[in-house]
């Protein structure tokens, strides 16, 4: 049940829209500002925005340059999100969440923290123990030789207390792109996929997953194409 007496938590729906096919990095990325802005300045409604890009890599605002280790494999859009060098490509589920964080709590660490919660509560329905690590940011499973590797991705932004950029979560990506560059600048830690762990997750499981699980810690939702 929902948790209302979490400061993340707001009774108000929250505009829920997935999108079929790839969407264009830049196209997403306009749409996310625009849509920001119009929840800080003009009362418009939180949305959360579930689609997949074509392959590509994004900088964050700590990005180190030494990271992009093969610039010329796919095209890289320098980003004002939080974070390093990521990966997004097909097959890899992004969530992009603009919420108000004025009538959240104002809380940017609780926040963070609730958006991990939501993947590692997502990824337990699929019987995947999914876990955080301090001072790595993102979601990390243990492998059973004791290797552990990223499963999930956290980078957002805030401008006037509106959040936006998100999460993403590996379902069944091509993992080898992930070695145009030093994901997040971590080197000595691997990635992984959700069919690595668990060949039987489609993306329709996984978004009536994130769903349920956003509800519960969030809000609960208005569903839009």
């Amino acid at each position: 049940m929902p948790l209302m007496n979490s400061k993340i938590y707001s009774p108000d729906p929250v505009i829920w829209r997935v999108s079929n096919g790839l969407t264009a990095y830049p196209d997403a990325h306009e749409y996310m500002k625009n849509t920001a802005l119009g929840i800080a300045t003009k009362n418009t409604q939180e949305e959360v925005w579930l689609l997949q890009h074509p392959p590509l890599y994004t900088a964050g605002t700590s990005a180190n340059p030494n990271d992009l280790v093969d610039a010329s494999r796919f095209e890289v859009f320098e980003t004002g999100r939080g974070g390093q060098y990521t990966y997004h490509g097909p097959g890899q589920r992004v969530a992009y969440v603009m919420l108000d964080l004025r009538k959240r709590g104002r809380d940017v660490s609780l926040f963070v923290r609730t958006l991990e919660q939501w993947i590692i509560e997502t990824l337990g329905e699929f019987g995947i123990k999914a876990e955080r690590r301090c001072g790595r940011v993102g979601v990390w499973v243990v492998q059973e030789d004791g290797r552990e590797e990223k499963i999930a991705a956290i980078g957002i932004r805030l401008k006037k207390w509106v959040s936006f950029h998100g999460i993403s979560i590996n379902l069944n990506p091509d993992l080898s792109h992930f070695g145009g560059i030093v994901p997040c600048g971590i080197s000595e830690h691997g990635v992984t996929s959700v069919e690595r762990l668990t060949k039987s997750v489609t993306f329709a499981d996984l978004d009536e997953a994130l769903e349920r699980c956003f509800t519960s810690l969030f809000s609960p939702v208005e569903k839009k194409t």
